[in-house]
């Protein structure tokens, strides 16, 4: 009697054991994987894809076209009173105005934004400025894209319009 208790529950583990479900991932719907057979995406198809920041980025989640402005510092003048338009196209007007000097700059141009989708630069025929693009603001960026510092900084951000 024992013999066959133990025939039977060894029976019944056994077919438990078989009808467990199996893992299935994204990748391998509609078949069972295993840590072996696991697939992964193919080189080929990782170098065919747009080379942006995966999630939200100040290009695909920020409203930022319109015109921004700020009177950023000038060597020997009061200021130069700048009005920069970013249109949803990639394209781009700039006026700058230095102040107390009666000159005046205007340029038209495209911007491309860079992989990580925050920053901006433009390329125009005398502009060709760096931007960090926030909620809002642009943050004017030094020739080596970095971020101005020192006493003057808060005057190289540009507010929305």
């Amino acid at each position: 009697m024992k013999n066959k208790m133990f025939i039977l529950g060894f029976g019944a583990a056994l077919f438990l054991a078989s009808c467990s479900k199996k893992e299935t991932t994204a990748e391998t719907i509609g078949s069972t994987t295993d840590s072996a057979s696991v697939q992964t995406p193919s080189t080929d198809s990782i170098s065919k894809a747009t080379p942006t920041a995966a999630g939200d980025t100040s290009e695909n989640s920020l409203d930022w076209n319109g015109t921004y402005e700020a009177v950023v510092p000038c060597a020997d003048c009061p200021g130069i009173k700048t009005s920069l338009t970013l249109n949803n196209d990639k394209t781009f007007s700039i006026s700058e105005e230095y102040l107390d000097r009666n000159s005046k700059n205007q340029d038209k141009g495209s911007f491309e934004w860079d992989t990580t989708g925050s920053i901006i630069t433009l390329k125009g025929k005398t502009a060709n400025y760096k931007y960090k693009v926030g909620e809002n603001i642009l943050i004017q960026l030094d020739m080596d894209g970095k971020e101005i510092d020192g006493p003057n900084k808060d005057l190289y951000i540009f507010k929305k319009k």
